[in-house]
């Protein structure tokens, strides 16, 4: 699982290989001019034998190669990390895009079906420690790995049997690093999806605190949010505990190694094998061969997080796609507004039935109201006509065309959709209103304004139509924002309308006027009106009134009310209170 998570991640780095050449060179030529240091200073401790006795001439030419190969190594150890660094965030941007991505082509149902909080977690969160551990372990790797083998050859060159104690007892550090790495990986995958979890909570408990104050729910807001978080501690303790031994076991078995090097040396000294500045040298070098396995035992606590964070990513990456329109789907502009549902049937669950053998027939230019109790199928059936969801049988036409031939963005663009819940994004008003319309002039927006009753509040906000809205609009009121919603479709001016109570939160007053702008727009359009005021759709042309995913009742308002059905009963029930 380990393995292919991470020759997955590698993948990402390939379109970037000539900066990976780059570092490689560089950490080459970077540890050969410092690995140098230690035979030049050792040489330079030789030519100081004692009292008058010092080689002044060879001490300067050789401290002076000493300074040049420092900032030689410098120089070429800052070219490896600025290539390194555009190799992880090339390749961190890559991935975040790719998974954006799939966001915007996954089924709505993925979206519907995962916490929203735990989606932006994968996508920002899990990310960024990809970077994290990818910074860390190219920078420590290059130099490790190199520094390590380098560090052996210049042993070898000085004296052989002392060289091969170092190597020997190397791979107890080795055992010991991937012993706590294979614990460790467990411990970090489990902290990431907790993380998530966390993150979706508080997502979900600061985007409705009204609700969470008006039901006096912060004190299990506050007990639940402990829970996750305490959850989120125990596997941090437990990930850093076992990242925290790599460390300092990793040098306990290098303090052997050095401690080897220095009684070996010694020995060889007395007996005349090695020199003073040859024994300095080799203390030098056995401790940066020991350096880079305390450095890449850190890495790896990095990387264990990188790869169990990079998982979670690639999740989302592999998730099913909608399915793709089919080659020769229809790109329809426009239409007339003719609709037909034949039979359809659809269900979210496959256990728990929805909409069965659904029959409707809409005119061109129809105003069809959609009325009935909660869950009776209302939004289901706007799903269905926007293509959110694809039906299970039957069929779905627009002027006889079916909409499984017609391409996903063409549908969906003939309807202008409002809705109860809106939505804005921190922008300009006049960038608002013209989401559907970018090109759109001012005077265009400023006519759909006027005619969503918007512009006599938009003129008195300081920037006018360049006022900025903060996040989701908030420095607007919740009426303000659906009137700039209803600016938004009247400025499209799609072929056909979906209004979701689009009026739920706007004063009577406004309301009667937007009403009647909505009256003007729908004239000749195909309009699909969902209500649960059913004193706004009193002018209706068909009413349907739905039950358990089927229409029981359908006809105009007068119609239904002289049958005394269902509908007469949910339209009395209006005026109940009164009596």
């Amino acid at each position: 699982m380990k393995s292919s998570v991470l020759r997955r991640l590698l993948s990402y780095i390939k379109p970037y290989r000539k900066y990976l050449i780059m570092a490689f060179i560089s950490a080459i030529i970077s540890v050969f001019v410092t690995l140098l240091s230690p035979i030049l200073i050792g040489k330079t401790i030789d030519y100081i034998v004692g009292p008058d006795q010092v080689n002044f001439g060879k001490v300067l030419s050789t401290l002076i190669i000493l300074g040049l190969s420092i900032l030689l190594g410098s120089l070429f150890q800052w070219v490896m990390t600025r290539c390194t660094n555009t190799i992880t965030y090339k390749t961190v941007k890559d991935i975040r895009v790719q998974a954006f991505n799939k966001l915007n082509s996954v089924p709505l149902k993925y979206i519907d079906s995962n916490a929203h909080g735990d989606i932006i977690s994968r996508v920002i969160n899990d990310i960024d420690q990809i970077s994290d551990g990818l910074i860390q372990g190219f920078s420590q790797l290059f130099t490790g790995i190199i520094t390590i083998l380098g560090t052996i050859l210049f042993m070898f060159s000085i004296n052989i049997s002392i060289t091969l104690v170092v190597i020997l007892i190397t791979p107890l550090s080795l055992f010991v690093a991937s012993f706590i790495a294979k614990h460790s990986h467990a411990m970090f995958k489990a902290q990431s999806e907790i993380r998530g979890e966390l993150t979706g909570y508080i997502e979900e408990m600061i985007g409705n605190q009204k609700i969470v104050k008006a039901f006096t729910y912060e004190d299990r807001a506050q007990s639940e949010f402990q829970e996750i978080n305490e959850r989120l501690y125990n596997y941090g303790v437990k990930a850093q505990f076992y990242s925290a031994l790599t460390n300092p076991s990793t040098r306990f078995v290098n303090g052997i190694v050095y401690a080897a090097v220095g009684v070996i040396g010694a020995i060889s000294a007395i007996n005349g094998k090695l020199s003073i500045g040859q024994i300095s040298s080799f203390l030098a070098y056995a401790n940066q061969y020991t350096k880079p396995f305390n450095e890449i035992s850190g890495v790896i606590t990095e990387f264990q997080a990188a790869l169990a964070s990079a998982s979670r990513v690639f999740q989302v990456i592999d998730e099913e796609e909608e399915k793709p329109d089919p080659i020769d789907s229809i790109n329809l502009k426009e239409c007339s507004g003719n609709i037909e549902i034949n039979n359809v049937s659809f269900s979210y669950d496959n256990n728990k039935k929805l909409i069965e053998n659904f029959n409707l027939s809409v005119k061109p230019g129809q105003n069809i109201a959609i009325v009935g109790p909660t869950g009776c199928g209302k939004t289901t059936l706007i799903n269905l006509l926007m293509r959110f969801y694809d039906i299970n049988s039957g069929e779905i036409k627009i002027d006889n065309i079916n909409i499984n031939n017609i391409t996903r963005k063409s549908s969906r663009g003939l309807y202008g959709m409002v809705l109860q819940d809106t939505w804005l994004y921190s922008g300009s008003i006049r960038d608002n209103i013209a989401y559907g319309k970018p090109q759109a002039t001012l005077a265009e927006v400023i006519e759909a304004a006027k005619a969503a009753h918007a512009h006599s509040f938009i003129k008195k906000l300081p920037n006018g139509y360049d006022t900025i809205l903060s996040d989701d609009g908030s420095n607007i009121s919740q009426g303000q924002k659906q009137l700039l919603c209803i600016a938004r479709i009247m400025l499209a001016k799609p072929s056909m309308l979906i209004l979701d109570e689009a009026t739920s939160s706007i004063d009577t007053r406004t309301e009667i006027y937007i009403q009647k702008a909505f009256s003007k727009m729908m004239e000749g359009r195909t309009s699909f009106i969902v209500a649960h005021r059913l004193s706004t759709i009193r002018e209706a042309d068909l009413i349907l009134v739905m039950k358990n995913g089927k229409i029981i009742e359908q006809g105009n308002h007068e119609e239904l009310l002289s049958k005394d059905g269902f509908y007469a009963h949910l339209y009395n029930s209006q005026f109940s209170y009164m009596n």
